[in-house]
């Protein structure tokens, strides 16, 4: 399949602009463009416009030489960056040979190019301890390279409530809060019965044995009494991140 290019783009809007094609159906064509096969990845190079934010690299399991040639490729095609996820820093240190790269060690992103979105709205990123700061970590630079403004709060879990309820008016401020949490996973339900605001909950594989990796703190989420609680899977930050933006980002467009 044809890969649509600049010239295609000119003349679907050439075509709107003489009136031979509607609005809706230019946006339908241009929704349509499919992706580039490159053997060992299907790069989606269109997912921006179809779901306003582009594809992001997971990294975990690919070589470095896939890494660089699949960011390589978005850059080539226009991204102005490109955000990796789950990358040691072993690899990152390959991959930035080919791709210079910013690479965070405490969330394991790495970010390629140097064009962002400007940043709106506030999303507050919470921990219950600093354990679970690697995985608010990945959510809190996943908002931000997605175009929100993050706060983060860290180290204010249950045992010492006083230390979230100082800051209240963070929470009541923003347009989602990221509560990540593992243990019992207590936070989320807190937060949740505090916040005006969908409340994201993330568990973390952080515990003692009877936390099963996370599992633990998964169930407590799940069954969280508080309202507007949603749950990501366990230590799924930047799943957690992604989502806060698209929330913040409805909000205030």
């Amino acid at each position: 399949m044809r890969i649509m290019d600049g010239r295609d783009v000119r003349e679907i809007l050439e075509r709107v602009a003489d009136g031979r094609t509607s609005v809706d159906e230019a946006v339908l064509a241009l929704k349509r463009e499919p992706f580039e096969d490159m053997g060992f990845a299907k790069v989606d190079f269109h997912r921006d416009v179809r779901q306003g934010t582009p594809e992001v690299i997971f990294g975990a399991g690919k070589t470095p030489g896939q890494i660089a040639a699949i960011a390589s490729r978005m850059l080539e095609r226009g991204e102005g960056s490109v955000l990796i996820t789950r990358i040691t820093k072993e690899t990152a240190d390959q991959v930035s040979e080919a791709v210079p790269l910013r690479y965070d060690p405490v969330s394991r992103i790495a970010v390629a190019g140097d064009r962002f979105p400007e940043r709106v709205g506030k999303v507050t990123v919470i921990t219950a301890g600093t354990s679970d700061i690697p995985v608010a970590e990945e959510a809190a630079q996943t908002a931000e390279f997605l175009g929100s403004n993050v706060v983060r709060v860290f180290d204010a879990g249950v045992s010492g409530i006083h230390r979230l309820l100082a800051h209240f008016d963070d929470i009541m401020t923003s347009n989602a809060v990221v509560a990540v949490a593992g243990m019992e996973g207590a936070l989320a339900s807190v937060v949740g019965g505090i916040a005006d605001c969908p409340v994201i909950a993330v568990p973390t594989s952080v515990g003692y044995g009877a936390s099963f990796g996370g599992l633990a703190a998964l169930l407590a989420m799940l069954n969280s009494c508080a309202s507007g609680v949603s749950v990501v899977n366990i230590d799924n930050g930047f799943g957690a991140g992604y989502l806060a933006n698209m929330i913040n980002r409805r909000v205030e467009d």
